[in-house]
């Protein structure tokens, strides 16, 4: 598994690998995340690294206690395959 880290300040989860950078962009109001943006470039694609990006960051917002609206549509897409999460979407 590779290292996430959640970037406060630049509001996303961040992953580093191979010197590529993937993220997942957010904007937070009112204890609701906004996940806006998820990108893996294309060197990295078909690790599942989007996946586990996703999961990190909605892992975060459950335990924070946030809503969550995907207006992305690849993290729409996850919370529809993976039901845990459906409780989120505010």
């Amino acid at each position: 598994m590779s290292t996430i880290e959640h970037n406060v300040t630049g509001k996303c989860f961040e992953l580093r690998l191979e010197g590529h950078r993937c993220v997942l962009d957010y904007t937070l109001n009112n204890n609701v995340m906004t996940i806006t943006h998820t990108g893996v470039p294309s060197e990295l694609g078909g690790r599942g690294l989007a996946a586990e990006i996703t999961k990190f960051a909605l892992d975060h917002a459950q335990s924070k206690g946030w809503g969550v609206i995907p207006q992305c549509s690849y993290v729409a897409a996850y919370i529809q395959k993976h039901p845990i999460y459906a409780s989120l979407v505010s």
